[in-house]
């Protein structure tokens, strides 16, 4: 009975994750979700627990040394470089977003997303913005074409909404290499720009990246 409530109790997290989203976790969630099982001396909560009480964030994201990591958190190698894994994919992706975190011109836009040239298939993304064009969510939105029928403006504003954006820029890339819009490029981008004024959700920027070349739809900073 003891091991079926335990077994419960560590799924929870995964649980929440998939019902409520991943910003419904506690950190303590979080840390068990990285963990995925606790010790023989201690359940996943309790460990998760005592490594939140006895370091502060920073202590927690700055260990990088594996032997420390073992010796301060009393963990097994396997669990220690999960933590150590994740802290240090955290410090780079949240790096590489603030060296590009501003959004002023379309040029700033196409030094962020010029990587899309090599894409085989057409891929949609969004860049979502605060008052002060600066960059706090993006997101993939569709892959294989730019059109209603795969892009509704629903799937371009929920994260918007969802992320109190003030703001949002369109890119997509031209698998040919050339970036000119086509006809069917322009009628979605103004159905988007009609959602956005209705939604009071400015959409700046509508980027075609090609290949070493873009084309900017010029919507308006």
């Amino acid at each position: 009975m003891i091991q079926e409530k335990n077994t419960y109790t560590e799924l929870k997290p995964r649980e929440k994750l998939q019902t409520e989203g991943i910003h419904s976790l506690s950190d303590e969630e979080l840390i068990a979700l990285i963990l995925g099982k606790g010790t023989k001396k201690e359940n996943i909560f309790d460990c998760s627990r005592r490594i939140l009480q006895k370091f502060d964030h920073d202590e927690l994201a700055n260990i990088d040394n594996i032997k420390k990591f073992m010796e301060n958190f009393q963990l097994g190698y396997a669990q220690s470089a999960q933590l150590i894994a994740a802290f240090e994919l955290g410090k780079r992706f949240f790096k590489t977003t603030s060296n590009h975190s501003y959004f002023r011109t379309e040029e700033q836009v196409y030094e962020y997303v010029k990587t899309m040239e090599i894409l085989q298939k057409e891929h949609v993304r969004g860049l979502y913005l605060d008052a002060r064009y600066r960059l706090i969510y993006e997101e993939t939105l569709s892959i294989g074409g730019l059109n209603s029928n795969l892009l509704h403006p629903r799937e371009v504003f929920r994260p918007a909404l969802e992320h109190n954006a003030y703001a949002c820029i369109l890119i997509h890339n031209h698998p040919s290499g050339d970036p000119t819009p086509s006809q069917e490029d322009i009628e979605t981008t103004k159905e988007l720009v009609q959602a956005s004024q209705i939604l009071h959700i400015p959409l700046l920027d509508h980027l075609i990246v090609g290949k070493n070349s873009y084309k900017s739809l010029k919507i308006g900073y």
